[in-house]
């Protein structure tokens, strides 16, 4: 096998941000190396569902087609009551025609088919077990120190791209262990997942046409949730027990994400599991009709870096922000920095951009975090515990517009189409001269007077991470 040439840039981060830019530069001819501080790829299935903008750029890369053969596109997603009572939703099969309509697929599962896909192509490589211990940068290249079984490593790059998750080391180094400003929610979150064997066209039987994506979680919980009729996803809206219930994976895969008092140990949690799933559960299941196989508790913050952008280091996805997970901004966000990113650096280096269009890909992927993935997943998780579920109908904005999507086919779909407000095309800074001024001036456009509606519409399409 061939030696593949020297990396033009090097990506710190292995799961599926990084390789999803490095097949997406591989495929454009550039030379790549992803660097991985974990022996193997990551089998934990967190995530899983892919809104419109994240699905663009996966079939732009290649992989939407592998998505949509091993996930399931859902049907749509709604708002209930604790006892079940259906609230609002919205209809996805409405978008039915849109060759980017949402897929869920655990996050592990395209990890893999990323990996399968980079091992075809010749000018990338992967290298396990590369932890980074510092990071350096000069006029000419960027480099990073990794520690390895063969023991201390400087690699070097025109570039280096830190795709290394909420924990990123290259962030840190950038700006400190400390410097990743906003917030912790006070909520405590825990995630499980629950699963059930049923004949699939059984199974289609009892899906309703109101459902939601989302995800969360590490754990797998065995219970049949057909005789209660739920749709695909569900929020559920309660001060106490607020929870989102979701299918996620074609053989019956369930998440449950749910709410719980913070402070609590790990084993306080899991002792309080039983009562709570009886508490919120359709059936309100005794202990000895589920499984749960794995159980994971979870704080959830809202985090910007202050750039995403420092000389010859980029941050992208969750190394460079983090949000809660209610509305799935998380995931399909972070995977449109990789798209934006991929643009800006495809551009330097064919030499139809300068260095500079890495100014305006922080400035851009900063101020969509800033005015719709922050302002919008917070006001998804507040709806949840945040109101009386007998008069959310009749206070919350959001909710009517839902209603109202249920008897406007035409605004049901402008309504959808709104998470796009997300994506940005890089490529019309190509060949320009002064893209700072360019920059500002679009960017207004971005943000400008159709704001509010804007916001609106994305939550409207909120799914899970």
């Amino acid at each position: 096998m061939s030696t593949p040439p020297k990396p033009w840039a090097i990506i710190v981060g292995a799961g599926p941000s990084g390789l999803l830019l490095g097949l997406m530069l591989a495929k454009r001819g550039i030379p790549v190396q992803l660097i991985d501080k974990s022996d193997k790829l990551d089998e934990q299935p967190r995530a899983t569902h892919y809104g419109p903008p994240a699905m663009y750029e996966l079939r732009r890369a290649g992989v939407a087609d592998d998505l949509r053969a091993q996930g399931f596109q859902p049907d749509g997603v709604c708002w209930r009551k604790l006892d079940g009572t259906y609230i609002a939703g919205l209809n996805m099969k409405l978008m039915a025609d849109d060759p980017d309509r949402m897929v869920c697929l655990p996050l592990n599962r395209l990890g893999k088919i990323l990996m399968d896909h980079i091992g075809r192509q010749p000018t990338a490589m992967v290298s396990w077990s590369h932890e980074v211990k510092s990071i350096g940068q000069d006029e000419d290249k960027a480099w990073v120190t990794v520690q390895t079984p063969d023991g201390e490593k400087t690699l070097s790059a025109k570039y280096i791209i830190g795709c290394d998750g909420a924990n990123s080391q290259v962030r840190r180094s950038l700006f400190g262990d400390w410097e990743f400003p906003g917030k912790t929610w006070d909520e405590q979150i825990v995630a499980t997942n629950l699963a059930f064997d049923v004949a699939p066209s059984t199974l289609h039987a009892h899906i309703l046409t109101h459902a939601h994506p989302l995800t969360l979680a590490r754990s797998q919980t065995y219970y049949d949730f057909t005789p209660y009729g739920w749709a695909d996803s569900n929020f559920i809206i309660h001060p106490e027990h607020w929870f989102m219930a979701a299918r996620i994976g074609k053989d019956g895969l369930w998440r449950i994400t749910y709410g719980e008092i913070p402070g609590l140990t790990t084993e306080q949690l899991r002792e309080r599991l039983p009562g709570k799933f009886k508490a919120f559960l359709p059936g309100h299941p005794d202990p000895d009709q589920y499984k749960v196989v794995n159980f994971s508790p979870y704080k959830i913050h809202q985090r910007l870096a202050p750039s995403m952008r420092v000389g010859r280091f980029c941050l992208a996805a969750d190394a460079a922000h983090l949000c809660n997970p209610f509305g799935g901004m998380g995931l399909t966000g972070g995977i449109v920095d990789i798209g934006g990113l991929y643009d800006c650096l495809a551009g330097i280096y064919e030499g139809v951009a300068d260095d500079k269009i890495l100014d305006l890909y922080s400035q851009v992927r900063r101020q969509k975090y800033s005015e719709v993935v922050d302002p919008i997943s917070s006001a998804n998780i507040v709806r949840l515990f945040g109101q009386d579920p007998d008069k959310a109908l009749e206070n919350d904005e959001f909710l009517k517009l839902c209603k109202r999507t249920e008897e406007d086919e035409a605004f049901a779909r402008e309504f959808q189409n709104g998470v796009n407000v997300l994506k940005h095309d890089f490529t019309q800074y190509y060949n320009k001269k002064d893209l700072n001024s360019e920059a500002a001036r679009r960017d207004g456009e971005v943000a400008g007077a159709k704001e509010p509606e804007v916001a609106v519409q994305v939550n409207a399409v909120g799914v899970s991470d």
